[in-house]
């Protein structure tokens, strides 16, 4: 029996938890669709990573065994029939049960056959207005070779036949991504947009028969290859390796289940892929195109709105909200407090003429940051701004990049991290001039400073003037944006060089108290193999041992001699929940309780591979408020998903009213305010 579970074959048990969100009566109907979306974006990043990564690995001949028993070819080998499962799935939710439901409701998702002339007219207008323009045929023939295939792009493919010379050639027709997913119907619903351009194709191939055509999407190996300690520009590395990822091999083809035999070999030979590389879907292909339908359709439908709030020590407008952050610290529980709370903290931090300096690091941000823009206009009327920008964050690499420039552009020192290592940590550091001298003011949190995200993200965040915590602030950013040693911090606890070993000898403490220990921890992944021993060393003692991890985890739970003690949950809902937590029931001074919240996960890469954070919640009020947070996740009365002894996650809870969010919600609208605080 092996100790620890696959981390890929956990993370698709995840993705299934998120499909199951989609079969929960409770949620609205539209909501329901919004996580056949997510599901379907989420393997999309599985397999542009995780997949490309076992693929590469099995190419290079790689045998090695991984800690779960598993060689990179026997992982692809359970990997692969379990996607295949997962599709499945999706499929029969959508077009078993959603899509009629959609369609009881005036929504339906037709196809061009199933439309009358009426509604016809309006498309083939739009395609001729919108469309047309912008489609490019490629024929392949001896001058011209089978074209790139963009990766996730949505294409047809077409065989044709000359009326004269009965000369038949393959084309492909790649889709805009700029244009709707799913073009809205005159009489009532949606169509999507493959079956608009595949009824009239005859017009982009004038004199030709067209014999056959098929929706197809590729999806390419994403993983940027960087050298850091080679590249004399990180940022310029950065902007080559981008160009680079849209051409990075072939791992999956997706096509319509009843394609073609002729059309599937032409992809599969021309792509140079393997059957096992091809997925075959029964609805429409890019699911993630839900959205739009999500977006449009009626109110009623969809989660009622949670109006953004406040804590009202933050909208007392005749104090500066450094003066607050004086008296006491604030604790932020987003998006139950309003992430513009953070925002309105930044602002003030740039317009004050008091503010000597701002540092501040930032992973992931929107487009239309206000954050961002604060910290711009702070340098353009000379406060000494140092942001770190991790240019490394998958996905977000060509946003943060424009953000560089024209932060650079406007004053601000710019710095991208430290080489080796993904900046995760979430920071801002403000130093004020006051009448008793510098006074720095401090906010750190679980999320991202990503006003888009915010909304939809639950996280913590703590603003604090607390000498210590600040102190640690200018030392990380010393270390950060100079060439130094890391120091020991006063308060903090940082990764790569702490954080680990300060979380396994807080375990270990627990295990003197044996079963009156206990270790509470919320996540988003478990899957650091010395952690997880650590947790199942304090098992053994008859340590408690209560863990909510959301996403990949590679712990056994309630195995017999190994983890009896230790019970898992996952818990979902409207918003994703983000927040890290660790609370150890003896862990602080005199062995009184101590509760950490911070950045990061217990995984590997954020143990080894990334700064970042964990902060302890001093005041004695704010780790009442997440003792009773964490109560509301552990509850027994609520929707979660449980794994068990046999390594399989269970649902529990009432088929309705079991929506631990809106018990969460509805506590928070006691102690909160309407937002709109100013600076």
């Amino acid at each position: 029996m092996h100790r620890l579970l696959n981390r890929e074959l956990s993370w698709l048990d995840f993705n299934e938890r998120v499909l199951a969100q989609a079969r929960e009566h409770g949620v609205p109907l539209l909501e329901r669709l919004k996580f056949v979306a997510i599901t379907a974006s989420n393997l999309d990043e599985f397999f542009q990573v995780r997949v490309a990564a076992l693929d590469g690995q099995v190419e290079a001949g790689v045998t090695d065994i991984g800690v779960d028993g598993r060689t990179p070819a026997e992982t692809l080998a359970q990997v692969r029939p379990q996607i295949g499962r997962l599709i499945e799935a999706q499929d029969s939710l959508l077009r078993d049960e959603l899509m009629p439901q959609l369609a009881a409701h005036g929504l339906p998702v037709r196809s061009w056959a199933q439309l009358g002339d009426d509604d016809r007219k309006p498309l083939v207008a739009y395609f001729d207005e919108r469309v047309y323009a912008l489609l490019t045929p490629l024929a392949v023939d001896p001058g011209h070779p089978f074209p790139y295939i963009s990766n996730l792009a949505l294409n047809v493919g077409v065989y044709v036949v000359d009326r004269v010379s009965g000369e038949r050639r393959f084309a492909r027709v790649k889709l805009p991504a700029f244009l709707p997913r799913f073009l809205p119907v005159d009489s009532g619903g949606f169509v999507a947009l493959e079956e608009v351009v595949g009824s009239q194709l005859p017009s982009l191939f004038p004199g030709m028969d067209v014999q056959d055509w098929w929706p197809f999407r590729v999806t390419r190996d994403a993983d940027l290859d960087l050298a850091e300690d080679e590249a004399d520009d990180l940022l310029e590395a950065i902007e080559i390796e981008l160009r680079r990822r849209r051409f990075g091999r072939a791992v999956r083809l997706e096509v319509p289940v009843s394609i073609s035999e002729e059309m599937l070999d032409t992809f599969v030979e021309e792509l140079q892929l393997s059957n096992d590389e091809v997925t075959f879907h029964r609805s429409p292909l890019d699911l993630t195109g839900l959205w739009s339908i999500h977006a449009a359709g009626p109110a009623s439908l969809r989660d009622d709105v949670w109006p953004a709030s406040a804590p009202s020590a933050l909208t007392d407008r005749t104090r500066s909200i450094f003066a607050v952050i004086r008296e006491n610290d604030v604790l932020l529980h987003h998006p139950y407090d309003s992430f513009s709370s953070v925002e309105s903290f930044v602002a003030a931090a740039a317009d004050d003429p008091l503010v000597r300096s701002i540092k501040m690091t930032l992973y992931r941000t929107s487009g239309d940051s206000p954050i961002a823009r604060s910290l711009i206009r702070a340098a353009e009327r000379g406060v000494q701004v140092a942001v770190l920008i991790e240019l490394k964050a998958r996905f977000d690499e060509q946003a943060n990049v424009n953000w560089a420039r024209e932060m650079e552009a406007a004053g601000v020192h710019v710095v991208y991290g430290l080489v080796g290592l993904k900046t995760h940590a979430k920071c801002v550091l403000v130093v004020r001039e006051e009448p008793r001298g510098l006074r720095r003011y401090v906010h750190l949190g679980t999320g991202n400073y990503n006003s888009r995200t915010s909304r939809v993200y639950e996280d913590l965040g703590l603003l604090t003037a607390d000498p210590e915590i600040a102190a640690d602030a200018g030392e990380l950013f010393n270390h950060l944006t100079g060439f130094s040693q890391p120091r020991d911090y006063r308060s903090m606890v940082v990764a790569p060089r702490t954080l680990r070993d300060r979380v396994c000898e807080l375990i270990r403490h627990e295990i003197q108290f044996g079963e009156d220990g206990r270790v509470t921890a919320k996540m988003n992944g478990l899957a650091d193999p010395t952690v997880i021993n650590a947790l199942y060393e304090a098992a053994s003692a008859g340590v408690r041992i209560d863990m909510i991890v959301r996403g990949v985890c590679t712990l056994r739970a309630g195995v017999t001699g190994l983890s009896e003690t230790i019970a898992v949950r996952s818990v979902l809902g409207r918003y994703l929940e983000h927040s890290r937590i660790l609370r150890f029931d003896h862990g602080g001074p005199n062995s009184r309780p101590i509760t950490f919240i911070g950045s990061a996960d217990l995984m590997p890469r954020n143990l080894d591979r990334r700064v970042e954070v964990l902060v302890p919640v001093a005041d004695p009020a704010h780790a009442r408020s997440i003792d009773g947070l964490l109560g509301h996740l552990l509850a027994d009365d609520i929707v979660r998903w449980e794994l068990g002894p046999d390594d399989n996650w269970f649902r529990q809870g009432p088929q309705l009213d079991g929506d631990v969010q809106a018990r969460i919600r509805r506590e928070a609208k006691n102690r909160l305010v309407p937002s709109g605080l100013g600076a």
